[in-house]
């Protein structure tokens, strides 16, 4: 009896033991949280009149955070002392912003937090929150908007800050070097458009910046720019308005030249370097000698002089357009380079290309009767040669034939730099593909102004293919590398023969570019032609 009351027993507990292993598993946790979290209450109330707290405290449903809070949040009007916004790194039900600045009198403020409030589990947004309150007794209700355009590239950069300048009898041109905005707003991240709400009734300047250096000021260095012409009047009615932003062109400036290696003195500069000069204005030996060229991939110059000239410091006078500047150079006695001479090309020569040789020391002299080039059948090319003594570069020319391997043999003594020095043997090679390797496009234009620009850009709106055109007929581009490029015209409106940005301080907007509005293949062996509609 006792032995079947055990057997009982003891299936009734395997059996427990069974269902109970055969149910263990992980817990699902349910659908995944897709729900952002809301707000319970405010205090004081969103929009309230009369403002008078330092401290508003924002209750929601549940615990949030903070995701790219400095980026995201939009004060305006921008407050001199920034408020103290809680939680800085944890999570919380609550978030309070201690106001730390006098506030003016009967004016409407608004923080607008973007995308950065977001849940604590599933980091939801709580999408384009703004706060707002009055500090009289109504809350302004005006508003504009618009879209932002980039001016050269074919995409438009995210997160460019709008803004509006109040055109008081303060107002001058250059507030946007030195102060904040009035109002201001950005754009969103998938989008260029804009709005700008919760403005006073008045006259502004529009303004937008890509600030990259984040302090609400214009940077001509670091920051593109667009600007409307006009004054404009914020009234009763919303305005839409189109904004174009470029990158101006540098002020051309000189940095303190130094010393860097005997008789060569570098020289920083940013802008323009083409018009600038130097002169010495030290006493100088007879005969001295000066040559300026270009450094290589540097945004310097390098001023050669010989004789060496005995004394401790040498005096050179820099102008350019706009400045004259004069600086002390320290002179020592260091070594001069070594003449080092190398070439510009990639080991595949384009048809169009000039084979080019460089040198970190000016050419004075060539003597071609010591260059040979020879083709891959070891028969020898006729060239010319072409010196660009600002880039001290000399150029090759020689027609090339489609597979075809190049070797250029220079002999001692056939280049002579400023110092008189020579070079040794020296050899270079290069080789051009096959016809086939390449693609051709005929660009037919409808409706364009003449001179203009037509040009193929990669993915980043770098220049890849350019010609400059002035006058009607069908555009031949040969040769050209297979891939993917998108087509632009730059319409060279002042007839300059460049393409010339805009100005801030000046009132000049850049010249008008075109997309097309596909993309172009450029397929290996074939000929196309493509037409592109100007607006």
């Amino acid at each position: 009896m006792k032995s079947v009351v055990y057997n009982i027993s003891l299936l009734v507990v395997l059996s427990i033991l069974v269902f109970t292993c055969a149910n263990r598993g992980n817990p699902t946790g349910g659908d995944k949280d897709v729900m952002p979290p809301k707000i319970v209450k405010s205090i004081p109330e969103n929009y309230s009149i009369n403002f008078k707290d330092n401290e508003i405290t924002i209750y929601f449903n549940e615990y949030v955070k903070f995701k790219n809070l400095s980026k995201q949040l939009i004060i305006s009007p921008p407050m001199e002392n920034e408020p103290e916004i809680t939680p800085y790194s944890t999570a919380s039900k609550v978030i309070k912003i201690k106001i730390k600045d006098n506030l003016q009198p009967n004016t409407t403020y608004s923080f607008n937090f973007g995308n950065s409030i977001v849940d604590n589990n599933e980091e939801n947004p709580f999408p384009f929150f703004k706060y707002v309150f009055s500090t009289g007794n109504y809350i302004d209700s005006l508003k504009i908007y618009g879209k932002v355009f980039d001016a050269l590239d074919r995409v438009t950069e995210k997160n460019v800050l709008v803004n509006l300048y109040e055109v008081d009898s303060t107002f001058n041109d250059s507030i946007v070097y030195k102060q904040k905005p009035r109002y201001m707003t950005n754009t969103q991240d998938s989008v260029t458009t804009f709005t700008i709400e919760n403005i006073k009734a008045g006259n502004y300047k529009l303004v937008a910046l890509k600030d990259n250096n984040e302090d609400n000021k214009f940077q001509q260095k670091s920051d593109k720019i667009a600007f409307y012409d006009e004054v404009i009047t914020v009234g009763k009615d919303s305005a839409y308005y189109e904004l174009k932003l470029f990158k101006e062109a540098l002020d051309t400036k000189v940095m303190k030249p130094k010393l860097v290696s005997g008789e060569k003195i570098s020289i920083g500069f940013e802008g323009d370097f083409k018009d600038i000069t130097v002169m010495p204005v030290s006493t100088i030996p007879e005969g001295f000698e000066t040559r300026l060229i270009k450094e290589q991939e540097k945004d310097s110059l390098l001023y050669f002089y010989k004789p060496k000239i005995e004394i401790d410091s040498l005096m050179l006078r820099i102008s350019h357009a706009k400045k004259i500047d004069t600086f002390k150079v320290r002179i020592k006695d260091n070594r001069r380079d070594t003449l080092t001479i190398t070439s510009l090309n990639k080991s595949k020569l384009g048809f169009d290309e000039d084979f080019k040789l460089t040198s970190n020391i000016p050419f004075t002299a060539i003597d071609e009767s010591k260059i040979k080039i020879i083709d891959k059948d070891s028969v020898a090319v006729t060239y010319t040669t072409e010196l660009d003594s600002l880039n001290n570069t000399y150029k090759f020319k020689f027609p090339k034939k489609e597979g075809n391997r190049y070797n250029m043999d220079v002999l001692p003594e056939a280049f002579t730099d400023f110092f008189g020095r020579t070079n040794d043997s020296l050899n270079f090679k290069a080789s051009t593909d096959k016809y086939l390797s390449f693609g051709n496009i005929r660009v037919v234009l409808k409706n364009e102004t003449y001179p203009l620009f037509i040009q193929f850009v990669n993915e980043k709106s770098e220049v890849v293919f350019s010609k400059y055109i002035t006058e009607k007929g069908n555009v031949d581009f040969t040769n050209l590398q297979p891939g993917v490029y998108y087509l632009r015209v730059l319409f060279d409106e002042n007839n300059n023969g460049v393409y010339d940005s805009g100005n801030y301080l000046k009132g000049k907007q850049p010249e008008r570019v075109s997309y097309a509005e596909k993309p172009i293949e450029v397929r290996a062996g074939f000929e196309e032609v493509t037409k592109f509609i100007l607006n």
